[in-house]
């Protein structure tokens, strides 16, 4: 513990110099505005900013792009609200209350749980990776690919929670999210399947482009099939008590910030898509735990709050692997990884003895980082909120114009932007036939993952799928999988029987 706050100390005066703070408040700043625009990703950013972070002292450049990442996950959350786009993969989820709370008017309180809810996050999450980092990734090390096909697949059937539609149409959702993940070139052969002949596919179907269309452009659709409509969106009361959430969803939002930051920090360390992982895990434990579940869908603030701590809980506990490791976790910490190597230092066990002011200096920036962030939302809660009282006429044009863009900035190819057009309208067939995208998105995100992890397991284990219960770890996972199947598959048939067995 002494060993922690020492250490949080000399971080803090590493950071406190008038430079460090500057590259803290760009980086929280810049990936902000990267996560509000859809498209454009945190490793994107990164990866352009590679070449001027050579220029900058190594602590000086870890500040700024450990910044734009988790800046990202807080500006991810406000289109997410405001009009259904998720930023990023991440902010799915809070796509389904918080535009729901949106369309109730409660734009303001849905953004004012989704800031406050990453500050918090963010705050137990840093002193988290201090006091426990490094021994929470020792135990991540034990989780291999066998580990890995089993979390990825009781997540997918987790998903399953999170929509108002039914078990089997949700499974239905489920396989058709994995089927598309599958588009591209085999990750092990590299041969192309299920690319028609089409060279920009042999990349696979690009996730910022399918959830713009299946949500952002969906919605679009579906108001403007009514002549005239109005904007569906109930802009706020803006007067400052009406843009903050009330007592009842304090009460309702808080337990799950706390939830939602322990959930995140665990998952998070985890290789993959952890942000995305604690996001619909942390979503479906407040549905199980809520007393009102149907509330869920409709604008619940537990929906919101919880995945929004989690999502940036997880974001910053993705550092561990890294700094204590030497493992990236994900894409962004890969980018990391490579500017560390590249200045000659070498991320793992011994970079928190070697250069201290490094580690603690980078792990102390979160703290400054999520207080700036924080002091920039709050205000702009009232300016974003404002963007619901544009008419819809208005409003639908420069929504399309914006995932026009992103698409096109992604690859820059005109075929993501027909490919944006043809989700879209995918996405409104599937509104009108009453199914819900979600769990399709979530499925194609973790699709990549599990397909890796299964293989590899294969490999490992002769081509026999024994290996999956050879494994502790796997195994107990396994079983929770095979239990949440029972339940939704049999829960409805078992709920039916009672009932007619109590009428009897």
């Amino acid at each position: 513990m002494l060993e922690s706050l020492s250490g949080l100390w000399l971080g803090l005066s590493t950071i406190l110099t008038t430079t460090n703070i500057g590259l803290c408040f760009i980086g929280a700043v810049l990936g902000m505005i990267i996560g509000v625009l859809p498209g454009l990703g945190p490793a994107a950013t990164m990866s352009l900013l590679l070449p001027i972070t050579f220029r900058l002292d190594l602590v000086g450049a870890l500040i700024l792009m450990s910044g734009v990442y988790y800046g990202a996950m807080y500006g991810g959350s406000i289109t997410s609200i405001l009009v259904r786009i998720p930023g990023e993969a991440a902010s799915v989820v809070t796509c389904i209350d918080g535009y729901a709370m949106a369309k109730k008017g409660r734009a303001g309180a849905a953004l004012g749980l989704s800031a406050i809810g990453s500050f918090i996050a963010g705050i137990l999450a840093t002193f988290g990776i201090a006091m426990v980092g490094p021994s929470v990734a020792e135990l991540a090390r034990q989780f291999g690919p066998p580990e890995y096909t089993s979390l990825v697949l009781a997540g997918l059937l987790l998903s399953t929670w999170i929509s108002q539609m039914t078990p089997m149409r949700s499974l239905i959702m489920i396989c058709i999210g994995l089927l598309l993940a599958t588009v591209g070139l085999d990750p092990i052969w590299g041969s192309d399947r299920f690319t028609l002949g089409v060279p920009e596919l042999f990349d696979g179907i690009s996730m910022p482009v399918l959830a713009m269309g299946l949500f952002g452009l969906a919605e679009i659709l579906l108001v403007a099939e009514r002549l005239r409509a109005p904007n569906p969106l109930v802009a706020s009361d803006l007067s400052l008590r009406k843009l903050f959430p009330n007592r009842a969803e304090w009460r309702e939002g808080g337990p799950a910030i706390a939830r939602g930051s322990v959930v995140g920090f665990f998952l998070g360390i985890l290789p993959g898509s952890g942000a995305v992982l604690a996001a619909f895990a942390s979503y479906v434990l407040e549905k199980r735990l809520s007393s009102t579940p149907e509330r869920f869908g409709h604008g619940a603030p537990a929906g919101v709050a919880g995945p929004e701590a989690a999502n940036n809980s997880a974001t910053q506990s993705s550092f561990i692997p890294l700094l204590c490791l030497g493992i990236p976790s994900n894409v962004v910490m890969a980018i990391m990884m490579g500017a560390l190597l590249i200045q000659g230092v070498t991320p793992g066990p011994r970079l928190m003895t070697e250069h201290p002011d490094l580690f603690w200096g980078v792990i102390a920036s979160m703290l400054i980082g999520n207080v700036i962030l924080i002091v920039l939302n709050l205000p702009l809660i009232s300016v974003f909120v404002r963007m619901l009282k544009v008419p819809f006429a208005y409003l639908a044009p420069t929504i399309f114009m914006f995932c026009v863009v992103g698409a096109y900035s992604i690859r820059y190819n005109l075929f993501d932007v027909l490919f944006l057009v043809l989700a879209g309208f995918s996405g409104y067939g599937l509104k009108k036939l009453r199914l819900d995208p979600a769990p399709l998105v979530l499925a194609f995100v973790l699709g990549d993952i599990l397909e890796k992890s299964m293989r590899q397991s294969l490999i490992l284990g002769l081509g026999s799928p024994a290996i999956f219960i050879q494994r502790p770890y796997s195994a107990a996972l396994l079983a929770v999988a095979a239990l949440l199947l029972a339940i939704q598959l049999f829960g409805p048939l078992l709920a039916v029987w009672k009932k007619r067995r109590k009428n009897s």
